[in-house]
């Protein structure tokens, strides 16, 4: 089972994220929305992600939801009022929006951190060179995808070398805001420098030069990867036509 859901074509897994954020936005219904997220952490669990799938919902979906679901709760306007306190006044159509805009929230995040814990990055932009994306587009999307983690990790050797040299980099938020944001100048710095120097790597591997490229990295479609998008499609076109008429 594991295999099997490794093994999907990235593009496969790329189309089940957006099947599921057009549909929780076809139906409206927050049950509907909800119910996905149990289905996604079955496929965590099947691909063997789920607990650094729920680890990072929890740091960070679980505060964003919460906070999105008591501002509408508290000020979205409505008709039907259920209860108030001081300038706080909670409505029932405040309640329903806020739980469909947090199961959507929800539903949608959760599809996307998945898609992204089961699927390489270099395999992904790799899908989307095949699928006739540009490279230089390709080299965008990636970089993109690539800055946070790099960046981190780079933060992560400087607070390392500042440790060695005796700077206390943990304990209270005082100490830590301290020590880090003397990181930030190196951070910056060192961040050009990576960028200069991945421009000339890109150069001297005729990244620029016109004719077609060559990869030694290559992806495999199997039947399923071909069948799977279509069978989204149809759905969510009868999810369309169900909604309109």
């Amino acid at each position: 089972m594991k295999n099997s859901l490794v093994n999907l074509y990235p593009l496969t897994k790329f189309y089940f994220a957006l099947f599921i954020a057009a549909t929780v936005i076809i139906v409206p219904n927050y049950v509907f929305a909800f119910a996905w997220f149990p289905v996604l952490v079955l496929i965590a669990v099947a691909a063997g992600v789920a607990k650094s799938f729920l680890s990072f919902i929890l740091k960070t979906l679980v505060i964003l939801l919460v906070i999105v679901f008591l501002m509408q709760l508290f000020f979205y306007p409505g008709e039907e009022v259920l209860a108030s306190w001081w300038i706080f006044e909670i409505s029932r159509e405040g309640l329903n929006y806020g739980l469909t805009l947090t199961s959507r929230i929800l539903a949608i995040g959760s599809a996307f951190i998945l898609f992204f814990r089961i699927v390489e990055v270099k395999d992904f932009v790799k899908s989307l060179e095949d699928a006739g994306m540009p490279s230089a587009g390709a080299y965008v999307v990636l970089s993109t995808l690539q800055i946070i983690p790099e960046m981190r990790r780079q933060s992560n050797t400087i607070m390392e070398a500042q440790k060695t040299r005796g700077v206390e980099t943990e304990g209270s938020i005082i100490t830590r805001a301290k020590a880090f944001f003397p990181t930030l100048t190196p951070l910056i710095l060192s961040s050009i420098a990576s960028t200069e120097e991945r421009a000339i790597t890109l150069e001297a591997r005729a990244f620029s030069a016109p004719g077609k490229k060559t990869s030694l990295h290559k992806l495999t479609k199997r039947p399923i990867d071909r069948v799977l998008p279509w069978i989204y499609i149809i759905i969510v076109i009868g999810l369309i036509i169900w909604r309109v008429f």
